[in-house]
């Protein structure tokens, strides 16, 4: 009896880290089934789209991405998963070439069943085309910001078991990745799900699994892709402060610096409240770097609203600022709201709120200066003969000597003082550096973060 023929795939991400993680998830369980990627100009007899519907222009991107492919691979099936087919299924069944919309991701291996796919991985093995590799240890977010569609499309809580993420975090190790981001719709409630209305049950949060990951041996570090302000309590600074692994940088989404927008936002906290909790972080642990997201031009947002963001953003130290102006999503409430700010009102708040980022950054990175760095390299620099670049334990930019042997390696230096928001190092250590001036040995693993 003949084999069968092998057949190719292609896969499309839109949208966040967990979507990432996702696809690759997906990926695997078509390797395992005879499929294989198909090359760039290669037509792919399967397609899967995992989509994303944080905004308007995503689930617009979501179609493009679908009638692209259906033009470029005319005899492709598609499927189609992800957030964008949970909140519009009928929408994106009627795309070209769809055969199945999967609006619960639960429902995946069945679909794929049907392609021959029998084995559909509890997890992943590897991340490709990233140096660093996400791990994904939770779904399901039940708050209700009034700007926010995610809730309504991933309502359910879902934890995965500690045993299996650390079980999934030395394949990755194993295979060479070095850093492992924890991800999910809600990291912080993780485990919450797991004793929500069941007496008797102990609970098991997001600083107990920090603790039992720590144990996992070997030169690796784990960084939290986020974390709400309202869950940074004392349990977890001091698991976070005890953790040999735990990167001490953290990225609390503020929003917004104003009490009257978080109220209109329907956040869980006030400024003060915010501020006392990054208050902690900065007083129980050696320098750590804060990272967060603010919206822009919030329906209403005056001035002074904007001025006190500002402010804010002062007090907390923030290193990096993911600056987002507002963007009406319906479905959600905010998209009803009265008192719409412009768009060059909200082009102008987001130049000054990145500048202001500038600013911070630089400061941030002069209290690296003369410190000992650990950077996971990430590339080479484009402006630096002989150097690369990458990631600090804190997330902030450096280069420093080396070359492609060091990719996805962990590397020390000692930061210099620049004045500039990136650093540069020297080298401490040299496993894996053969010859600054060698950058034609590429190591297989893309260069992407």
């Amino acid at each position: 009896m003949g084999r069968r023929a092998v057949r190719t795939c292609r896969l499309v991400t839109l949208g966040c880290k967990v979507n990432q993680y996702e696809t690759q998830q997906i990926k695997e369980a078509l390797l395992r089934a005879d499929f294989r990627e198909a090359a760039q100009s290669e037509p792919a007899d399967l397609c899967v789209v995992n989509t994303c519907t944080v905004t308007e222009n995503a689930d617009s991107r979501g179609r493009q991405v679908v009638r692209q492919l259906a033009r470029e691979n005319p005899n492709c099936q598609t499927i189609v998963t992800g957030c964008y087919a949970t909140h519009d299924p009928d929408s994106v069944a009627r795309l070209p070439n769809v055969i199945e919309v999967v609006p619960d991701k639960r429902e995946l291996p069945d679909v794929l069943l049907r392609l021959g796919v029998a084995e559909f991985p509890t997890g992943i093995s590897r991340f490709d085309g990233h140096k660093r590799a996400f791990v994904k240890i939770q779904d399901g977010c039940i708050l209700r910001c009034s700007y926010c569609i995610i809730p309504h499309v991933r309502p359910r809580l879902e934890s995965r078991s500690p045993e299996d993420i650390a079980d999934e975090i030395r394949r990755l190790i194993d295979f060479g990745y070095e850093e492992i981001v924890l991800t999910g719709i809600h990291v912080g409630h993780y485990g919450v799900d797991t004793t929500r209305g069941r007496s008797g049950r102990t609970p098991f949060r997001l600083w107990h699994l920090l603790q039992r990951l720590d144990h996992i041996p070997g030169r690796w570090r784990l960084r939290l892709s986020s974390i709400e302000a309202a869950e940074v309590s004392d349990d977890f600074i001091s698991a976070a402060a005890a953790c040999e692994h735990l990167c001490p940088h953290f990225h609390p989404a503020l929003q917004s610096g104003s009490d009257t927008v978080l109220a209109r936002m329907r956040r869980r906290y006030r400024v003060t409240q915010f501020l006392e909790s990054v208050a902690k972080l900065h007083d129980r642990l050696p320098n750590p770097a804060l990272s967060t997201d603010i919206i822009v031009g919030f329906p209403g947002e005056t001035d002074a609203e904007f001025e006190q963001t500002l402010d804010t953003c002062r007090q907390a130290r923030f290193m990096k600022i993911h600056v987002f102006p507002f963007s009406r999503r319906r479905g959600t409430r905010a998209a009803l709201m009265p008192n719409s700010v412009t768009a060059p009102v909200k082009k102008a708040r987001c130049q000054e709120l990145t500048r202001l980022e500038t600013e911070l950054t630089r400061q941030y990175a002069a209290t690296l200066a003369g410190r000992e760095v650990e950077v996971l390299v990430e590339g080479l620099s484009t402006t630096r003969p002989g150097f690369v670049q990458g990631t600090d334990r804190r997330y902030v930019s450096v280069e420093l000597p080396g070359n492609s042997r060091d990719f996805g390696h962990l590397v020390t230096g000692r930061a210099l003082p620049t004045g500039e928001k990136d650093l540069v190092a020297s080298r401490l250590s040299a496993p894996h550096l053969a010859s600054v001036f060698d950058s034609d040995c590429l190591e297989s693993r893309p260069s992407s973060a």
